[in-house]
């Protein structure tokens, strides 16, 4: 039975345990599904960078499109209904865990996500195997049972945090000692972001798909999925303030299918202010660098803390000045007045003058601020960075096997 002295301790490191002998040490990495999204994109490469340095990889979800890719990257997926939040699915879950890292010999299980960190922390315990956490945002902790719920991702041998913001949310909220945590920022391909990669023909394809003039003058892109903390209202209501230039052109990039009412509301103010335009609402778009390219400036105006915020890096590895709210990650990713512009959250003003500030550089200006902007997240924020401090946490749990050439 699990008693309330369980729920509040770290998983129990599996002292002195070594990879079975005669073979490679093993890690399985969790998360609900493979559909989209950074999580499982980042759960994709340490996948790949698992195989390349001579360690197995698994991965369990629930399955989704994805799945191919942690093949293809070398890795084993277990298809685990772990997406799941029904109490008995979860503790139902323990036992088919455990099963896995007793069948495949687990030497660390990694949970990268709340509702499965329960079950795979008590199969982790019952396994004997490393236990190991990634916190990718401050979750919020309004009610006793959300915090427990959260406190799952506290109780790894190691916590890996996203950010520094991260990082201290997990320790001044959930306790996390110093000693287990480890901030390992998101990492950017940055050979699939890179200008230098982008035929002009893809950014040509994309404004024809998205139907955009030939006369669009400056065009201002928002990525992001529709949802209200996104921002998408304010940077319209930024767009309304800035109405005696015409020479601008809003695009908000993003799936809202599943939020038909924030749809609307959107569509509404952009009616209301009269910018239909000027102001476009577009679908997801599959060639983000293309995207990029097509923008000259990158917004992210979102209002409540994001963990890390990867479309700002993304942007900035583009060579794209970026504006982003003055909170959460966007605090380490952007560095004021030389790669962007930060805006305090919810104010529409500051806002509106930050994306003028932005625009209004003149040619050989917006040149050297592509430049640090590229190099910034070249030297600090790559996805062959973010493995490599990964595999750095794993390897201190586990001795590491020979090292395949090329491996992190």
């Amino acid at each position: 039975m699990t008693t309330e002295a369980d729920l509040s301790t770290p998983s129990r490191p599996a002292e002195g345990r070594a990879p079975s002998p005669g073979s490679a040490p093993a890690v399985l990495q969790v998360v609900p599904r493979l559909v989209s999204g950074g999580v499982e994109r980042g759960t994709v490469e340490v996948t790949a960078a698992l195989a390349a340095a001579g360690w197995r990889a698994y991965v369990a979800s629930a399955g989704g499109p994805m799945v191919e890719e942690v093949e293809r990257a070398g890795g084993v997926h277990l298809t685990l209904p772990v997406a799941a939040k029904n109490p008995l699915v979860m503790w139902r879950n323990v036992a088919r865990i455990e099963a896995e890292i007793r069948r495949h010999r687990i030497d660390i299980v990694h949970a990268r996500s709340r509702a499965p960190a329960w079950s795979t922390w008590a199969a982790a315990r019952r396994g004997g195997t490393h236990f190991v956490t990634t916190f990718h945002n401050a979750y919020g902790a309004g009610n006793a049972l959300r915090r427990l719920y959260n406190s799952a991702m506290a109780k790894g041998e190691r916590v890996i945090a996203i950010s520094d913001f991260v990082a201290d949310y997990a320790r001044t909220v959930y306790g996390v000692e110093p000693a287990r945590l480890r901030v390992i920022p998101r990492g950017v391909d940055v050979t699939r972001f890179d200008p230098a990669d982008v035929a002009p023909e893809r950014v040509a394809q994309l404004a024809a798909e998205w139907r955009l003039p030939p006369e669009r003058g400056r065009v201002v892109l928002l990525p992001g999925r529709l949802t209200r903390w996104k921002g998408q209202l304010d940077l319209i209501e930024a767009a309304a303030r800035l109405g005696p230039r015409t020479d601008l052109l809003f695009l908000l990039v993003g799936s809202g299918a599943d939020r038909p009412e924030y749809t609307r509301e959107i569509e509404e103010t952009i009616a209301r202010h009269r910018l239909g335009d000027r102001v476009r609402l577009l679908p997801a778009c599959r060639d983000m660098p293309a995207a990029f390219l097509l923008a000259d400036l990158v917004v992210s105006a979102s209002t409540r803390p994001e963990g890390f915020g990867r479309v700002i890096v993304e942007a900035q590895a583009m060579g794209r000045p970026v504006v982003a709210t003055d909170h959460g990650g966007a605090r380490e990713t952007v560095i004021p007045g030389e790669t962007g512009w930060l805006a305090p959250p919810g104010d529409v003003p500051a806002l509106a003058a930050a994306i003028e500030a932005a625009l209004d550089r003149p040619a050989e200006a917006r040149a050297a601020l592509a430049a640090r902007a590229i190099e910034h997240v070249r030297r600090d924020f790559t996805t062959e960075l973010m493995c490599a401090r990964t595999l750095a946490v794993y390897r201190e749990l586990v001795p590491a096997p020979a090292v395949a050439p090329g491996a992190p």
